[in-house]
């Protein structure tokens, strides 16, 4: 199995900044791409940022100059640098990696059981 194991969620006042982490484990051979999305009640799970094993990022408009992505791929860690919170940016969030389980096998999508982030304002 692979599993992602998510931290850095929290309360937090607006403006402030937290920093989500992400680990990937267990049977895993690669990553390819990570990403966190964020969903609230009733609504559709949404992109906040995607990383690719070259660096290249994909940030939604409502996080840009806010967020900041990032990832160490040897130690398959992803980060969310969240800076500038505002109230609408209280959603969960759910780590996301396109793995491969054995050298053999095809990319899929894993997801992390999401972490809770709060902005008062």
């Amino acid at each position: 199995q692979v599993q992602l194991v998510e931290s850095g969620g929290g309360l937090v006042q607006a403006g402030g900044s937290l920093r989500l982490s992400c680990a990937a484990s267990g049977l895993l051979f690669s990553i390819d791409s990570m990403g966190w999305y964020c969903q609230t009640p009733g609504k559709q799970r949404e992109l906040v940022a995607i990383i690719n094993t070259g660096g290249g990022t994909n940030y939604a408009d409502s996080v840009k100059g806010r967020f900041t992505i990032s990832r160490d791929n040897a130690k398959n860690t992803v980060w969310l640098q969240m800076n500038s919170l505002r109230p609408e940016d209280t959603a969960i969030y759910y780590c996301n990696a396109d793995a491969k389980r054995t050298i053999l096998s095809t990319l899929r999508d894993y997801w992390g059981q999401g972490t809770q982030v709060t902005v008062s304002s």
